[in-house]
């Protein structure tokens, strides 16, 4: 037993230049540690004093309110306002036309103000409060007579616009099961973005319009007037290329 002991011992005395027995004998075991994505730094975040979304008006404050004709043009092509973010991580951007009643706004704001932590997240609207009227008839009413009487208000959104953002300490995974359940009930499709999604996003479609194998784009087909196509389309359908029709967004036309 001693002189087991002893030749162990000896053995790890050794210099490196004689050939050490026990090395090849020897088995190394790594504990199987894991690697862990750094966190994000949430230090340059400054949440505003109300986190909460506020409540908006179903009626705007108006002495009169004045009619309008329909003007379909609010709820179609791409939005031109409110397409990034302005200080939030994450939001829902709309990807088609519609309007927004005083309903949706509320089940919105009642669905996110009960479930974010107003010491570490903070949301707000990015479209106004409903302004646009929408008249309509009593039941039963005969034909003619006129314009009927302003019913409700609602708000026009396009493609591409940001319904809403959210921000603060907080990281995709934590707020994203929310804003699904929110883009669901909207009454246009939307899906839930970031700030590098929502970039990637327009870098894809730049890339797409930009690398394009097909010659028979729409652009080049309506500029040339093959089989006198220009006769059925719009300034619109010439201005976007065919990407939308109506309140709707085609994203594989290029």
């Amino acid at each position: 037993m001693f002189s087991a002991l002893k030749s162990v011992f000896l053995g790890f005395a050794r210099t490196s230049s004689q050939p050490d027995v026990l090395q090849g004998h020897m088995k190394v075991v790594s504990a199987g540690l894991r690697t862990y994505a750094v966190p994000p730094d949430f230090s340059d975040v400054v949440l505003p004093e109300k986190p909460k979304l506020k409540f908006l008006d179903k009626v705007p404050n108006l002495k009169q309110g004045k009619k309008e004709m329909k003007k379909l043009r609010d709820i179609q092509g791409p939005a031109k306002s409110s397409n990034s973010f302005c200080k939030g991580q994450y939001g829902i951007v709309a990807l088609g036309g519609g309007y927004l009643h005083w309903g949706h706004m509320e089940m919105m704001r009642l669905t996110i103000n009960r479930r974010i932590d107003p010491s570490t997240t903070f949301a707000l609207w990015r479209f106004r409060a409903p302004h646009k009227p929408i008249t309509r008839k009593g039941l039963g009413q005969r034909m003619g007579g006129g314009k009927g009487a302003i019913d409700h208000y609602v708000t026009p959104v396009k493609c591409g616009r940001l319904v809403l953002e959210v921000g603060g300490r907080v990281e995709l995974a934590e707020v994203e099961p929310l804003l699904s359940e929110v883009a669901k009930k909207l009454p246009f499709p939307a899906k839930v973005v970031s700030r590098e999604s929502l970039a990637a996003l327009y870098q894809d479609q730049a890339e797409r319009e930009t690398n394009n194998q097909n010659p028979w784009s729409f652009e080049r087909v309506a500029r040339s007037n093959m089989l006198g196509i220009r006769k059925v389309l719009s300034p619109t359908d010439l201005h976007n290329h065919g990407r939308y029709a109506g309140k709707f967004f085609y994203p594989a036309r290029v």
